[in-house]
Formats: structure tokens, sequence, C-alpha cells
């Protein structure tokens, strides 16, 4: 993608159901679930570079033993920085205690992070917050071994104005007004009641506080936690959890909007946010790793019995379409095709745009993630040059010479990698003249692969804010003196903001709105803008079912065709030579592409829960006012 944007988060639970000798016996280390939480999480590290975090629970230790060990980073490199401390803390009491060698049960006892039960986290800091204090996982600490709680997910709340209020209607004093801290104390809220009520009516029944605990932990009904929990949430979401005795979850939202994957056997219940890792850190076969229904939730108990239980009454289906663009890791067996697919949906207007002249045409690709697409829209316009040579030999055929049908046979399709990424330049400088050089460089381009008479086509996975190709991509291209540029996207126009996890909050910062405004203007009907935004304020006090998404309007005086013409023009500086061309995906052939993931609200504006119409108008309030501040 050439427009950097963060994004989502990563999670990945692992519940060993066999003694640590067992492991220790057969793949010859009791620190096998730590080794697989470091693969889980460094196969996943495609979704967050900016934090990390792991905890781990051991089971059935003694009174005033540590059984909860938690490790967060924010540094550079964090996955690798807190497997570093983990393994520096495990060989520094290997070497103190040379006797725990032999002794796995000492060892459990004895040495921090070894357990049964383990909760690993990567994130992007989507609000621009990447303090240690924003680091999942979360703990939630109390004397009572129940009633310890820790979580960490892939989510985002649009209500969480309204979660909050029910805190502190329940009695509570959060500490601050962020999604993750309401989350856990919603939940915690409903644990600590649950653990109340049991300890009362195993009181009744002649138990006394310390004989009540095992019975409290195998009677702690965590399905009607969630449930409970859960009533009032908007967003999208993958909630994992561990209860300090030994219970644990993973929670997917109603509409399946946040991805979320597990395998179980005898040995072991995994659970991340993409299928793939599961499937290359335990060796497995595609079919093995089942995909969490929307509204349901995999809970295990502390005694290893692993349930799939309906919390929410599941919604229509609308799994994010982004995850198959663009932040799912491709090796995915799914989106694999998924993103060829999507490639060769666009080569009839591509074919259109260089007016089907394939001989003289450069197919290319932004690196890295567009590469995928790139192949299958090869394979599309390898078929078209194919037809074009099968025409003119028939064509042909009457005067046909061998010369001239050796000279046929000899077009080849012409693909070159022309965008290189060159490095991560940092704009330490904030003068706008020095970032713009800056930005400008973050490509460089092949040299010498390109003709005057040449179209360059070149994919991106999606065109987003469009500031790189603007700044860096079509100049540097331009430097090739090709023709015409073709500049593809795989996804369609990004129109509205998301709510759910991607970090595109603010509607102005999008290129289509940018360019719905420019034709406005045009078509000298710029009052359209006012009239929208009044009926955005007239909705602030309603609830969230009853809101619409008038943003919309924005839009609907104009075809794809003309939103995607004037992108052309705003990407395309006067300096720039050569035509300017930007083509879009349609939702039509996204969804071709990728039946099961249908979440599109970014490219229709059709959110999948109630909060979005409210975020998206008060994404459209914040603009029109010039207030810089988040929508959600």
């Amino acid at each position: 993608m050439s427009d950097a944007i963060k994004h989502e988060c990563g999670i990945a639970q692992v519940r060993l159901l066999k003694p640590l000798e067992y492991y220790k016996e057969k793949y010859g280390t009791a620190f096998y679930g730590v080794n697989k939480m470091y693969l889980l999480m460094e196969k996943q590290h495609n979704r967050g570079q900016d934090g990390a975090g792991f905890a781990s629970i051991k089971l059935n230790v003694q009174p005033g033993e540590r059984y909860i060990s938690r490790v967060r980073s924010n540094q550079a490199q964090p996955i690798q920085d807190i497997f570093e401390q983990i393994n520096q803390r495990i060989n520094d009491e290997m070497k103190e205690h040379p006797e725990y060698a032999d002794d796995i049960a000492l060892q459990k006892r004895k040495i921090p992070y070894l357990g049964e039960l383990f909760l690993g986290h990567v994130r992007y800091g989507t609000f621009g917050k990447n303090s240690i204090e924003s680091v999942h996982p979360f703990l939630r600490q109390n004397n009572w071994m129940h009633r310890n709680l820790i979580v960490a997910g892939n989510f985002n709340m649009t209500n969480v104005n309204q979660l909050f209020n029910n805190l502190v209607e329940l009695g509570q004093h959060p500490k601050e007004k962020a999604d993750t801290v309401t989350i856990m104390e919603k939940i915690g809220h409903f644990l600590d009641s649950e653990v109340r009520k049991l300890y009362k009516k195993l009181k009744k029944e002649g138990y006394t506080k310390q004989q009540a605990s095992p019975h409290i932990a195998e009677q702690l009904n965590v399905a009607k936690i969630l449930k409970k929990s859960s009533k009032d949430w908007d967003g999208g979401y993958a909630m994992a959890g561990l209860m300090g005795h030994g219970d644990s979850f993973v929670l997917r939202d109603p509409a399946g909007i946040r991805p979320c994957y597990y395998y179980k056997d005898d040995e072991v219940v995994v659970v991340a946010s993409e299928r793939p890792v599961i499937q290359t850190v335990f060796n497995l076969n595609f079919e093995d790793i089942k995909e969490l229904d929307p509204g349901h939730a995999i809970i295990t108990k502390k005694n290893g019995d692993v349930s799939i239980t309906k919390i929410i009454e599941p919604l229509e289906r609308k799994a994010c379409s982004f995850e198959r663009i663009y932040f799912s890791r491709g090796s995915d067996a799914e989106i694999y095709k998924e993103r060829k697919m999507l490639g060769r949906l666009l080569m009839p207007e591509v074919l259109k745009a260089i007016n089907y002249d394939t001989i003289n045409t450069v197919f290319s690709f932004i690196p890295n993630t567009a590469e995928t697409s790139f192949y299958g829209m090869v394979e599309a316009a390898q078929d078209e040059l194919n037809r074009q040579k099968n025409e003119a030999i028939l064509t042909e055929k009457e005067n046909l010479t061998d010369e001239r049908l050796q000279e046929i046979l000899a077009h080849r399709l012409r693909t070159e990698k022309i965008a290189i990424k060159d490095v991560k330049l940092r704009t330490f400088i904030t003068e706008d003249s020095s970032r713009d050089d800056l930005v400008a460089h973050v490509y460089d381009v092949t040299y010498g692969v390109i003709k005057e008479e040449d179209n360059l086509v070149i994919i991106d996975d999606s065109i987003v804010r469009g500031t790189t190709l603007k700044k860096s991509i079509i100049k540097m291209m331009d430097r090739l003196n090709p023709k015409q540029i073709v500049v593809v996207s795989s996804a369609p126009q990004i129109r509205y903001p998301d709510c759910y996890g991607i970090d595109m909050a603010r509607l102005e910062d999008l290129v289509a709105f940018r360019a719905a405004l420019e034709l406005l203007k045009e078509q000298d009907n710029y009052q359209l803008v006012e009239e929208v935004y009044k009926k955005c304020k007239e909705q602030l006090n309603l609830k969230d079912k009853d809101v619409q998404n008038f943003v919309k309007e924005i839009y609907d005086p104009f075809t794809d065709e003309q939103i995607s013409a004037k992108i052309s023009d705003l990407l395309s500086e006067p300096t720039v030579k050569a035509d300017v061309k930007v083509i879009y995906q349609s939702v039509d052939n996204l969804h071709k592409a990728c039946p099961k993931n249908l979440g599109d609200w970014y490219f229709t504006g059709d959110y999948p829960t109630p909060g979005g119409n409210r975020v998206v108008n008060r994404a459209y309030i914040n603009f029109f006012e010039g207030n810089k501040d988040r929508a959600y």
C-alpha cells in the first residue's frame, strides 16, 4: 500500500491441555507453549508493530506462589523485545538454579512465564498513542484468583461514551474513557458479580471461603458473564480474556467484522487472528482450522473442556473486506486466490485505458502487498495478448509468412519491477517543503525499461489519501517519460471513515471525498455541503438505531467514473508530463472476488452496526467545522 495506514491488531491465545511433563517428553521442552506463542505473534507482526504484549497463567499453584506473568513493550521491535526479556528471565533462573533443569514441577513453580495458558497481542497505535499503558494485554488484579482478569483484543468500539456512562451507573469510577478500559471493567464487573453469587450459594451449602474456591472455578459460567458484559457493545472485535484460575475465552463480534480462527486437538487449543499463522506454526492442513462464528465465543474451562457458545445473536455477516485486500497475510490459500481475482477483474478497464495496446504497455505494481493482485492482472493481460495473437494469425492466414508468424508469436507481455520502496524515510523535518521533498524519495524507480510511446500500468492494493502517489510515485514514474501512467487500485474508492479498527478517522483525508467536493464546486452545487451538515447536526440527539448516513448525498450526484477522473486530476501535478489515469475496482467486482467478506462500509457507507452511522456523521460535522478531533 502506497499510503501507510495504521490498522488492526493481532491476538494469539494458547491453552495447553496436557501436563508440562508431556511436552518435555514429546517436544523436548516444557517451554513448548512459550515457543509457540513467539511464533504466533511473530507470524502476525504485519498486524501491529507499535507494541506487543504477552501474559501467562500457571494452573493449580499454591497460595503465595506467583501464577500470573505479563510483559509488554513499545520498543522499535516490540515482539523481539518482549521475548528477549522472557528468555533473559528464564535463562537467569536456570543458570542460578541448575537443580531446576530436570524437575519440571520445580520449573513451573519457580520460573516466570512458564504455564499452561498464554495470551499475546500485537498492535498499532491507532489513536496515535503508543505509551506502554496503551499496550495490551490489560490486567485487572484481585486477591481472589477467580477475579483476576487479563484482556486483549483486536477491536474498536463506536459507543465508548455510552459504555463509560454505563460503568459510572454501576457505581464504578473508571480511570479513563478508553474502549479497552471500559470493556475490561465491564467484563470485570460481571465476573465479580458472578463470583459473589456463587460464593453466597456455596456458603449456604456449608462451604468455607477456602473450600468454596475450587467449586467457584468449576461452576463459573463464562458465557453468562460475556452475555451480560457485551450487551451494549457496538463495534468490531475479537476479544480475548484469561481468568486467574484458568478459564479463558475469545469472543467475536456479531457481524463477524474482525477475523478469528481456532484449532483444537488433545494437546492444545489455539486461537489467532489469521488462519495461515495457526497452519504454519502447528503444521496443519487448511481444513483443520475453523473460523469462529460471528457472535460466538470459544470458551475453555480450567478442566480443559472446550465449548463454542453463542453469546450475541449474529447480525448479517459483514466480515472486513480490507482483511482480504491488504491486512491479512497473503499466504492464506483463500486470500491468495481472492487477491489474484481482484487484479484479474480490473483488466477490462485497464485495456480500455491503454486502447488494448498490450505491446506498448509495461505492467508493474506498488511493492509489496499489491504483488499478488498484480499476478492476477498480468494473467488477464496475457489472455488478451493471446487473443490478439490468434486474431492476427486468423486475419492474415491467407498471406501469412513464416517471418510474420514468428513476429506475431514473439510478442511478450512486458512486466517489470518499476517501483522500489527504498527506505522508510522519517519526516523528521516538520517544515512543509522539506517534508514533501523527503516523501518524494520514499520510492525509487527502475530506469531504462520504458519507451516514450509506452503506457505504464501500475497496480496498488488501495488508494486512501493519495499523498504518496502524488508526492512521490507518480512524479518518479514520470521521470521515465511514459506516454501515460495508469494507476490501478485493487480496492474501490474509499469514501467513508472506518470505525472498527482501521485508522481512517477523518473524511477530509480521503482523496475520494476531496474529489467529490471539487466536483460540487465545479457544478456550482457546493451548497449541498452545508445542507448535509445540517442534516447530520439534527441527528446528534437521536438513538444510534435511528441515525442515517447523510454523507452519502455528497457522492450521489456523481458516477464512480467522474470521481475517479477527478482523483486523477488531484493526483497529477502540473509538472507531470504524462497523462495520468486512475482506475478503481468496482464494489460489485470486490464482492465477486471476496464473496465471504462483504464488509464494505468504507466504500459504500453501509455500516454493519448502528454506531457506524453516528461515527460518519460526526466525522462530517468535524470536517465542516474544521475540528481535527477524531469521530470515535
